[in-house]
């Protein structure tokens, strides 16, 4: 069972991740960490006119499972909105806790990791690059609205 949950895929995913690295003027970032086992991710996010990510850079250091979820939030994230990485996030929270379907339309890859489920020792690694994206979109809206009410 264990080798199901390190698939190829998993694995793939994995190995490549997109956006690695930092912004070097980001509007919002964002990091969590997971308790049990340290897996880390920190993500930098530009939004453009309309609250959507713009540019977006992670880095991540965590487990295959967790690496594999940070690829495939990288390859979807871009274009995305609050609302969307939002109910990703939820989605996946369900999936992983309590038999959810997992996420769909732009982030539906994720439901890739829904094995992770039998594993909750993994669960938090596996979610810490969307709660890290989550994050850093809301802190770019937040400065993005006190930006316009001081000016």
């Amino acid at each position: 069972m264990i080798d199901d949950l390190y698939s190829a895929r998993i694995l793939t995913l994995a190995a490549n991740l997109p956006h690695a690295g930092r912004l070097p003027a980001p509007q919002g970032t964002g990091e969590r960490v997971a308790k049990l086992c340290g897996s880390r991710a920190t993500v930098d996010v530009t939004l453009d006119e309309q609250g959507r990510v713009a540019e977006f850079a992670q880095d991540v250091k965590a487990c295959a499972l967790g690496q594999a979820a940070a690829g495939v939030l990288g390859q979807s994230v871009i274009g995305a909105s609050v609302e969307e990485i939002a109910e990703a996030r939820d989605a996946m929270f369900a999936m992983l806790k309590s038999g959810g379907e997992g996420p769909t339309g732009r982030f539906q890859d994720l439901r890739l990791l829904r094995q992770v489920a039998d594993y909750p020792a993994r669960h938090d690694s596996t979610l810490v690059s969307i709660e890290a994206t989550l994050e850093a979109v809301k802190n770019a809206l937040t400065a993005r609205t006190r930006l316009a009410g001081a000016a």
